[in-house]
């Protein structure tokens, strides 16, 4: 994966240990924002920092690629996304600030990601899954040229819902 690619109005580069107090404060300690992802809130920016050294240790290792979302007009963080590389089987999910939300950055993060995945001739399968109740999410996901796979009942544990198992939807990327 390579550390930077762009949009036209976005900067999509390597996290960075330096991002820690943007993060924690644009949405890692926001539980609207978190609500629907697979780890806990933080709590203190010291579980922003401790992300921040797995996040760096797994891309060492090519497992998972994890990515700040910045305004290239003004620099400001707005989210972040990550792609898991489970030998060619590409999963990513995304995540951005409550501020941020309702401007298209996450279909125009979602669509470059999947244009740098499908160029990778390593990747033979992208995909994803969100909550069956996240409704803005799948919008995304349908705008950027993904399909329903699958609804799978009682599928997943999200931390920040209470650990009860939800229903999921599964989706893929046609190839």
């Amino acid at each position: 994966m390579p550390d930077l690619f762009e949009t036209p109005r976005l900067l999509i580069q390597r996290l960075r240990y330096e991002d820690a107090s943007e993060i924690f404060y644009t949405y890692a300690s926001k539980p609207e924002a978190t609500r629907y992802l697979s780890w806990a809130t933080h709590e203190v920016i010291a579980d922003t920092r401790q992300f921040l050294q797995y996040a760096r240790a797994a891309w060492q290792a090519g497992t998972d690629f994890s990515y700040s979302i910045r305004v290239k007009e003004s620099g400001r963080l707005v989210g972040s996304i990550g792609v898991v590389n489970d030998s060619g089987k590409a999963h990513f999910g995304y995540v951005f600030g409550p501020l941020h939300w309702g401007k298209g950055y996450a279909t125009e993060t979602c669509r470059k990601l999947l244009e740098v995945l499908r160029a990778n001739p390593d990747v033979y399968r992208i995909g994803t899954f969100v909550d069956a109740e996240n409704i803005a999410s799948a919008k995304v996901l349908y705008k950027c040229g993904l399909t329903e796979e699958a609804h799978l009942v009682k599928w997943y544990r999200f931390v920040n819902q209470g650990n009860q198992p939800k229903d999921c939807v599964l989706f893929k990327l046609p190839m």
